[in-house]
């Protein structure tokens, strides 16, 4: 048996390169969604019930990003929420459904109310629940709606679900930082690594137009650059927006400071509060320290995204991707990436 090495973020650094970029104004992080859905902010809140709600969509849409309305409610408060946020948001409302159960009349509702991308939201996306629901769906719904499908981990997944009918894809596997898939399944594949055969998956010619989301295993800026130079068209973060304001859950207040609530899906605690009952445990619940508005945690990301792209010398992420250079980094070389001062 041959074993392939696969890479992770903190495993590769892009090379600095000559830059002209004076000020990062200069400096345009807009992707495209499809033909007709561009954003400023190459990030999407995930569709968690501790992450995206009416608030953060709001906030997310203000930022110029994207929000996907949890479906881990029933049809009709996601709907309402649906239609909340439009009132809010104009036409960038969008809303998350599964493969099973009443996903189909979930989706005819959410479009009804308003929703113009459709996020199918499951663990392993590379399934045959995953192909039936994508052909149902684009049959049903028509081609004005935008159909994201995931999670998918390989060139294979990818190239399948984007002939299913997928507009874009979410990419990664076990890689969130309240996921223990690839603990619990011993399945996986480094998220960067899933990225790169994307992005392989991509480059095939009927499929340019397919967008990927980088999903997993994200800390920082840096990560969000590393992969938008791999080939992602945008981010989906949950952890990097937790704690915030515009998270559902309420502040808690302890003798240690104030905290929020931020949970896997697969988490005991989410199946519980979501159906009363538990399948396969694949994620945590745990506390998060309160952190303020979001609007402060974009900002900061935007700006990090921003400089990231003025030290390959690029002023749009196209030009990233088309002037990228990359060296792998050894375990002493994570070390001194970091801010290893404490570590002495």
């Amino acid at each position: 048996m041959q074993l392939k090495e696969a890479l992770s973020y903190d495993d590769i650094l892009l090379i600095p390169q000559y830059s002209d970029i004076v000020s990062r104004s200069e400096v345009d992080i807009g992707t495209q969604l499809g033909e007709y859905n561009r954003f400023e902010l190459p990030i999407v809140s995930s569709p968690m019930d501790t992450i995206t709600e009416t608030e953060m969509a709001k906030a997310m849409n203000k930022a110029g990003g994207l929000a996907i309305i949890h479906r881990y409610n029933t049809i009709e408060a996601q709907a309402t929420m649906v239609r909340t946020s439009l009132n809010m948001n104009g036409d960038r409302c969008a809303a998350a459904v599964g493969v099973t159960g009443d996903y189909f009349e979930r989706a005819q509702e959410l479009v009804k109310s308003g929703a113009k991308i459709l996020c199918l939201d499951i663990a392993h996306g590379h399934h045959s629940l995953m192909r039936d629901a994508l052909r149902i769906l684009r049959r049903e719904v028509g081609p004005d709606i935008h159909l994201m499908a995931g999670n998918v981990a390989t060139l294979e997944g990818f190239v399948d679900l984007a002939t299913w009918g997928a507009n874009s894809v979410r990419v990664g596997i076990g890689g969130g930082s309240i996921c223990s898939t690839r603990t619990q399944t011993g399945h996986g594949v480094p998220t960067l690594e899933s990225v790169v055969a994307a992005k392989m998956g991509k480059s095939q010619g009927k499929f340019s137009d397919v967008a990927i989301i980088a999903d997993g295993g994200i800390k920082n800026s840096g990560d969000i650059i590393k992969a938008l130079a791999c080939g992602a068209n945008m981010v989906m973060i949950g952890s990097l927006l937790a704690g915030t304001d515009e998270c559902p859950g309420e502040v808690i207040k302890t003798s240690e400071g104030k905290f929020k609530t931020y949970r896997g899906m697969a988490s005991k605690d989410a199946q519980m509060a979501w159906r009363g009952k538990t399948a396969s445990l694949e994620g945590i619940s745990t506390v998060v320290p309160y952190r303020g508005p979001v609007h402060t945690a974009l900002k900061n990301l935007e700006r990090g995204i921003k400089s990231g792209l003025s030290y390959s010398g690029a002023r749009s992420i196209k030009e990233l991707q088309q002037k990228v250079r990359f060296i792998v980094q050894t375990a002493s070389g994570q070390v001194e990436s970091s801010t290893h001062i404490l570590k002495r």
